[in-house]
């Protein structure tokens, strides 16, 4: 059974960070790009960062660029975000996902094939 499972999230103080992790089981994705997603409550999904499967190719929403970083541990099956400096618009619930279609880097939702169960993140002012 293929899972993805995030973790790290929690209640900040705006400024703070926070590294949220994504771990996946029963398969391989250190061939797959993965991508980090957030929905806020009454918002649509929206895209935050994608990763190559390599981890030489990244690109970010462009509200969280110079404070996020997408990275991955192919040994380790896992995803990272390090999140710095957050804002409390970056409340959201965040999923992790993987892009079974080679070589492709991907911002849409739709094209992605698995999902984790998300993870909250808080951030007050």
């Amino acid at each position: 059974q293929v899972q993805l499972v995030e973790s790290g999230g929690g209640s900040v103080q705006a400024g703070g960070s926070l590294r949220l992790s994504c771990a996946a089981s029963g398969r391989t994705f250190s061939t797959n790009a993965m991508g980090w997603f957030r929905q806020a409550p009454g918002e649509e999904r929206e895209f935050v960062a994608v990763i190559s499967w390599s981890g030489d190719m990244t690109y970010y929403e462009d509200s969280v660029k110079g404070r996020f970083t997408i990275s991955r541990n192919n040994a380790k099956n896992t995803l990272y975000l390090q999140m710095n400096n957050l804002k409390p618009e970056d409340t959201a619930l965040y999923y992790c996902a993987a892009d079974l279609a080679f070589g492709r880097i991907a911002a849409q939702a739709y094209e992605y094939d698995y999902w984790g169960p998300g993870t909250q993140v808080t951030v007050s002012s």
